[in-house]
């Protein structure tokens, strides 16, 4: 007598698990939606003006500026309408005499 795969009755069960599994969560969303009635309106709303709002957090996002080769402090001061002093205070970490490209240095907003 051949020995049997456990695999041939654990692939029934596995699928009927599964099945039960999955119409469980879709009777228990259909459910939750519909004892809440205007709340999850409301919700919506709430996400709504909330990603509205959002809209406009690109602009307050930090300025960097990728240093190029030959640039120096104070021209990448003028061309972004800040002074030396200003880039010194938010990049405490720099020194405008070693200078290499590549490097990202903030700009204020």
């Amino acid at each position: 007598m051949r020995h049997r795969s456990p695999a041939r009755w654990l692939a029934p069960v596995a699928l009927l698990v599964c099945a039960v599994a999955a119409i469980s969560v879709v009777q228990s969303s259909s459910s939750s939606s519909g004892d809440d009635g205007g709340s999850s309106t409301q919700t919506t709303k709430t996400a709504t003006s909330s990603g509205a709002g959002q809209k406009k957090t690109p602009t307050k996002r930090k300025r960097t500026y990728t240093v190029k080769q030959g640039d120096i402090l104070g021209v990448i001061a003028e061309k972004n309408g800040t002074t030396v002093e200003e880039l010194q205070a938010l990049n405490p970490s720099i020194d405008a005499a070693t200078l290499h490209a590549g490097q990202k240095i903030r700009l204020p907003r």
